[in-house]
């Protein structure tokens, strides 16, 4: 079966590395994938629901959730100092640790991220160590406007990042949202399905890559350049680190 697959490939006109990789059966990847959005039905959650189903056709398993999943009070020290953090919270620090890679369809409020999501994150980052160190991310949103909610997910770049998530550099954003699904759920524009598509699958090949072929060394220094605090310094190794 796999040298009829090199000869299609061949075929095709690939070279040999290319014919290599596309006959290669894929390693194990799970991800995580939710829609930021509270809203049941919203255009993010459906956007979630496509890239799970994206993600499975191009090989990866996937735990799906949503956002009600992990609604959480709003950060209080008083509260975690005398009741602990929440379950919401614990939920997705562990689903977190199950997986190997996320996406989140969040929605852009006042040209910034979902508060809810925030306050997850915050919440989220008071483990120690806490889970999205090293952990591979991609970001998508759905909109109404023509910037396809991007500027919401530049702000959410920044908490990922600042806690050491290896944020992927391309977001896909889509705009007009609310026209933009056919009847099956997909994007009606084959051009931006195929991309979107394309997209993932190269995000998933980046997972793959991170954890079946872990070469690089990852520290996570939260305030790196600061002055070394007992009361503020967090140092931690990330998933793929050499040790």
């Amino acid at each position: 079966m796999r040298a009829r697959r090199r000869e299609v490939f061949t075929g095709l006109g690939l070279n040999a590395y290319e014919v290599e990789m596309a006959t290669e059966k894929r390693c194990s990847v799970k991800l995580l994938v939710f829609g930021a959005s509270m809203r049941e039905g919203s255009m993010n959650d459906r956007l979630a629901s496509l890239a799970a189903d994206v993600a499975e056709e191009k090989g990866a398993s996937v735990e799906r959730a949503t956002m009600s999943d992990f609604n959480c009070p709003p950060y209080d020290m008083d509260d975690e100092l005398s009741k602990g953090i929440p379950a919401a919270a614990q939920t997705l620090h562990d689903k977190l640790l199950a997986t190997d890679g996320f996406i989140i369809a969040s929605p852009e409020y006042n040209a910034s991220m979902s508060g809810v999501l925030k306050n997850t994150i915050d919440w989220v980052s008071r483990f120690r160590p806490q889970p999205f160190n090293g952990k591979q991310g991609f970001l998508i949103a759905a909109s109404p406007s023509m910037t396809g909610g991007k500027i919401g997910l530049w702000a959410l770049r920044q908490p990922l990042e600042h806690l050491g998530a290896r944020v992927y550099p391309d977001m896909f954003a889509l705009a007009q949202a609310h026209q933009a699904f056919d009847a099956s759920g997909r994007i009606a524009d084959s051009k931006l399905q195929n991309w979107f598509e394309k997209t993932i699958e190269c995000f998933i090949d980046l997972v793959e890559a991170s954890k079946h072929y872990p070469h690089l060394k990852k520290q996570w220094v939260e305030f790196l350049g600061e002055r070394p605090d007992d009361e503020t310094t967090r140092v931690e190794l990330g998933e793929t680190a050499a040790v």
